[in-house]
């Protein structure tokens, strides 16, 4: 059994033609079945890319990729809700949608979507009921321990659900109401003036003694260290996780792909691929403790 690499939606509020460049790439050189597209994180981002929406779908459609399209994450005036509402409406002509925030439930409840990992689904019951109410296929939580996606993997497999646990890139650890982002340069949260654009990794946090400790992305609270599951890839695929995501950040993203596939066809081995990954530009250091069971930002060789 192999399983099929997957490119989450970009977190980062990055200027339209970075991304338009990202998804060209992606379409014409990335070894990549799935990619998924929205804003996510804050809806006041939405305006600087949402009418590119259908020809980056058309080109990536064209050169064999599945599109989805991904709905915020956090849901919390009327703008918001518009935006959650019109994505769910794009699965009556037939496009696939990618829910992460229970609130786009009301609007897609019965139809078939799927769940990001952003929705927090942690257990076999929550699972259970999300598939009676239209669910098709899930994204885990990156901070589930190597037990807990076995015992998912095996509800899912009952359930005849796809199951895709991210393997690269910053990992989501909060969502807040509030802007830290904004507020860190003496700015509030409506009139932000998109200071987020100035860290295209998220903005590094440090302890009080100078040392990395977690990134911030507008509203969301990541990972300083990147995840990297390159080592983990064949026991996963063996427990039968079928999707493996990779969440994209600045470094050569075309090459990541690459060592991932390589890797996944067994034509390389997982020290040769975190080192090729590790030369495509990386800031900070990899992580992979919360698959082991111990803390998230450890390393466990």
């Amino acid at each position: 059994m192999s399983a099929k690499l997957t490119i989450a939606p970009i977190l980062f509020h990055w200027p339209e033609d970075q991304k338009l460049d990202f998804y060209a790439r992606i379409a014409d050189e990335a070894a990549v079945d799935t990619v998924y597209l929205g804003e996510v994180i804050c809806s006041k981002r939405t305006p600087f890319f949402e009418n590119h929406y259908d020809e980056v779908a058309t080109r990536l459609k064209k050169a064999g990729k599945t599109v989805v399209f991904s709905t915020l994450s956090e849901v919390m005036i009327k703008r918001d809700r518009k935006i959650v509402e019109g994505f769910c409406e794009l699965v009556d002509s037939g496009e696939e949608i990618e829910v992460n925030d229970a609130s786009a439930l009301w609007h897609i409840s019965g139809k078939p979507h799927r769940l990001g990992s952003l929705m927090n689904v942690y257990n076999e019951e929550t699972l259970k009921y999300l598939v009676s109410k239209g669910a098709t296929h899930i994204s885990l939580p990156a901070e589930l321990p190597r037990q807990s996606i076995k015992h998912m993997c095996k509800e899912a497999a009952n359930l005849n659900v796809p199951v895709e646990v991210q393997i690269f890139g910053r990992m989501s650890l909060a969502l807040s109401a509030r802007c830290y982002h904004a507020r860190a340069h003496g700015r509030i949260k409506d009139n932000c003036q998109f200071v987020c654009e100035e860290d295209p990794d998220g903005m590094d946090l440090k302890t009080l003694t100078g040392n990395p400790f977690l990134s911030i992305n507008g509203i969301q609270t990541l990972s300083n260290n990147y995840l990297n599951l390159a080592g983990e890839v064949h026991d996963m695929v063996d427990m039968g996780v079928t999707h493996l995501r990779i969440s994209p950040h600045t470094n050569d993203m075309v090459e990541t792909m690459r060592a991932f596939d390589a890797l996944i066809k067994k034509e390389i081995d997982a020290e040769e691929a975190i080192a090729r990954i590790k030369q495509s530009g990386i800031v900070a250091p990899f992580a992979n403790g919360f698959y082991h069971g111990q803390a998230g930002y450890k390393w466990a060789s």
